[in-house]
């Protein structure tokens, strides 16, 4: 019977459209296809093309009415490129120097902690204790009220820190709840939930009192922090999904930990953090609200630039328009050139086999 029911020949199942793959369309599937795909392209793309004209022209001609072909409905100026560049160029050069550091610095600080701490809780266990948790957080709290009250920032911490190590060493194996290395993730994926206007006013309070309000270092330190979440999430998705059989072989021949993931697991990690630095470079160089507390003339951003266009006077859109352009050319250049490298990034583990 088994003999019989191997030999028998396999009937092929259609598919109820008549076709075998989602590619095997029709001509006028393909048709209607491209027409979707080309009204979408276009309704992504038009607002690109408004800022190049847009940048193009004079205020009057901004303000007379939608025209959308130069050199038909309008003659084409330079006077916004020239202001941009040449009458403001010091208030236009220095904040793209500040977008280019802190973006750059914050996506490589945040990569570098968050791609450690992912795989460290992907590959190690850890069974932290609430109550010593607790401890910690109250330490800090006494530190920041001894500060409020006037204290040296130095002395405080080294109060708080030498109070967490005395209940820590007394009381802390008390406590009998822990915690689990998913909780941990949920915690700091969680951080990036609280919105950045509920702690704009600590942390513009903090570097205050640190004297370093409108630096770069400021802006590196809080873009960092607040797209750590960011980081933890994607990459440990993406160290879950390598091969835990090239370490532990690495090992068994004498690597040392740091040697594995410095030599193996980063770089098969490669397209995954490639794409996540391109994610968190793209938060930080966007990023507004932050750094409208954190600075106002040293360490001004691009976004901020742009937003001062809405002056007095209402909104310059044609020098908006060359400073939008400007700001995104280095992010679409960027996407374009590794495009391949994020693909795989994105779209790793999404078919088993």
């Amino acid at each position: 019977m088994s003999t019989r029911a191997a030999q028998r020949p396999r009937t092929r199942v259609r598919h109820p459209l008549g076709r075998r793959s989602v590619r095997d369309l029709s001509p006028l599937g393909k048709l209607v296809a491209y027409l979707i795909l080309g009204g979408w392209a276009l309704v992504v793309l038009f607002p690109l093309y408004w800022l190049a004209i847009t940048s193009f022209k004079l205020p009057i001609q901004v303000n007379a009415g939608p025209v959308y072909l130069p050199f038909v409905d309008f003659h084409p100026s330079l006077d916004a490129w020239h202001y941009i560049f040449v009458d403001l160029r010091d208030d236009t050069l220095r904040p793209y120097v500040n977008s280019v550091v802190v973006a750059v610095g914050s996506s490589a600080l945040a990569m570098l902690l968050g791609s450690a701490a992912a795989y460290a809780l992907i590959r190690f266990r850890y069974r932290p204790r609430v109550g010593v948790i607790a401890l910690f957080a109250g330490s800090l709290v006494l530190a920041a009220v001894l500060i409020g009250f006037g204290a040296a920032p130095l002395l405080a911490v080294v109060a708080a820190a030498a109070c967490f190590a005395l209940l820590a060493g007394t009381i802390g194996s008390r406590f009998r709840r822990t915690l689990s290395n998913r909780d941990i993730a949920f915690w700091m994926i969680s951080q990036r939930i609280l919105p950045p206007v509920a702690v704009v006013i600590p942390i513009y309070v903090l570097f205050q009192h640190l004297g370093m309000l409108d630096t770069r270092t400021a802006l590196i330190i809080t873009y960092a922090a607040t797209n750590l979440p960011i980081v933890v999430w994607l990459m440990r998705d993406y160290f879950n999904r390598l091969p835990w059989e090239l370490e532990e072989a690495a090992l068994v021949d004498g690597a040392s930990t740091v040697r594995v993931f410095r030599s193996i697991t980063l770089p098969l990690a490669a397209p995954g953090l490639v794409a996540t630095f391109l994610i968190v470079f793209v938060f930080a160089w966007n990023e507004y609200l932050l750094a409208l507390f954190l600075s106002s003339a040293n360490a001004q951003t691009m976004p901020l630039t742009v937003a001062a266009q809405n002056a007095t006077r209402g909104p310059q859109w044609w020098y908006m328009s060359v400073l939008i352009q400007i700001m995104i050319l280095p992010v679409i250049a960027l996407a374009i050139g590794l495009e391949r490298v994020i693909s795989r990034g994105l779209l790793v583990g999404a078919v088993k086999g």
